[in-house]
């Protein structure tokens, strides 16, 4: 089953996507500009659909499948990382 968006929040600087398999996608508004430039109610007066969300005011359409590709794959454990004092 394909996750679709649950809800969208915003704060100043990202947007938080909650998907229907519990998932949460926090991404930076920098990424949209038309998103960034919004005001808060602009923001907030958004379409969900199975495909993603929309934004009619805005002429912004996002997927899911173009959020989820920013990411790497989720199921491949993360690298060790190591500072540059060790």
């Amino acid at each position: 089953m394909k996750a679709t968006v649950q809800s969208v929040r915003f704060d100043r600087c990202t947007m938080s996507v909650s998907l229907s398999d519990g998932g949460i996608l926090v991404v930076p508004l920098a990424w949209f500009p038309r998103l960034r430039k919004a005001t808060p109610a602009q923001l907030e007066n958004y379409e969900l659909s199975r495909a993603g969300i929309h934004w009619e005011a805005l002429d912004e359409d996002l997927s899911i499948e173009g959020l989820l590709a920013w990411f790497d794959d989720i199921t491949t454990p993360p690298t060790q990382v190591r500072s540059a004092n060790h």
